[in-house]
């Protein structure tokens, strides 16, 4: 019998036809739905890897339903809709898909960046619905980013992506994070220092307990009036009910956010009621490149779990 491997979501058939040829795949292949939980426990029962992603809630009812499991390969650098402790009490391994979406991902934080500090998206609503009717000295002014001070919270490989892209704009870059390293023109901060003089402070920092609400009322109240806050890690790590305090009493300037802590959000989240937040559904390595590179990486560890190799990318 061959071992099974159930696939979450539907892929690209060039990500799984390698697999197909060794392998019994089974897929959900609903267009833009992951499955259900009924249908993931289902699955898990027979199943010997299971290709998940990050809207897959993998916990310890999922580890004790799959008797067979012996790998967990997640399409994302993140992996906390994981339990971890649970894979390791059951033998499993877990893998991720790291380093390959570093530029994408950097790209996508500089445009939203962008595209908040500018309102491209609220201006170009304007054009699109009729409602621009002259030009005027004020209309749809943002902010500067050129010679502009950007504040990283979390300096990692996508972090100095994003701090090279700053460069060639002129700004100032600083950042916080758990330990300090050696980086050219970059210059380290406390984590309060960091809000107070940063115009744009950006968040890349993984989900961990230590980093859950670290953004609430008190460290939003010692941002710029003028500032932006820019999340493009997860939602978690921003009280958002905080954040849309700051905004909607102009406490700071504006937000650019890929990501929330309920996905996909709710449409009567407060947040979406402000006309100075930019939202993107979480798609930071959204390019056809990374997500195909990061899907060969998936494949690749579940090759090698089931042909007893070593397993790139293990996170347990």
């Amino acid at each position: 019998m061959k071992p099974i491997v159930f696939i979450t979501q539907k892929l690209p058939d060039s990500a799984v036809i390698e697999l197909k040829e060794q392998y019994e795949v089974r897929m959900w292949t609903e267009e833009e739905t992951p499955a259900p939980r009924a249908i993931l426990l289902k699955e898990a029962r027979e199943a010997h890897a299971l290709w998940t992603m990050m809207s897959d809630k993998v916990d310890h009812e999922v580890f004790e339903t799959a008797p067979h499991l012996k790998i967990v390969s997640n399409l994302a650098v993140g992996y906390n809709n994981i339990d971890l402790d649970a894979a390791r009490k059951h033998g499993v391994t877990v893998t991720n898909t790291p380093d390959v979406l570093t530029e994408s991902t950097a790209d996508l934080t500089f445009a939203l960046l962008l595209a908040t500090a500018r309102k491209i998206i609220e201006a170009e609503n304007t054009v699109r619905t009729g409602e621009w009717k002259s030009w005027t000295p004020m209309g749809m002014t943002g902010q500067n980013v050129g010679g502009a001070t950007l504040g990283i919270i979390g300096m990692g490989r996508i972090g100095e992506a994003v701090a090279r892209r700053a460069k060639g704009f002129g700004m100032e870059v600083l950042y916080h994070n758990r330990t300090r390293k050696s980086l050219e023109d970059v210059r380290y901060a406390e984590f309060e220092e960091l809000l107070k003089v940063s115009d744009y402070v950006v968040i890349l920092t993984p989900l961990t307990a230590e980093t859950k609400g670290m953004i609430g009322a008190k460290e939003l109240a010692l941002m710029k009036e003028t500032a932006c806050l820019i999340n493009v890690a997860r939602g978690g790590i921003v009280d958002e009910m905080a954040l849309y305090e700051a905004l909607k009493e102009k406490q700071i300037w504006g937000a650019g956010l890929d990501v929330f802590e309920q996905e996909p959000v709710p449409l009567d989240h407060p947040l979406l009621t402000l006309p100075n937040v930019t939202v993107l559904p979480h798609i930071g390595s959204a390019t056809v490149q990374t997500r195909l590179e990061m899907m060969a990486l998936n494949a690749e560890a579940i090759k090698a779990c089931f042909e007893n190799k070593s397993v790139k990318n293990r996170v347990c």
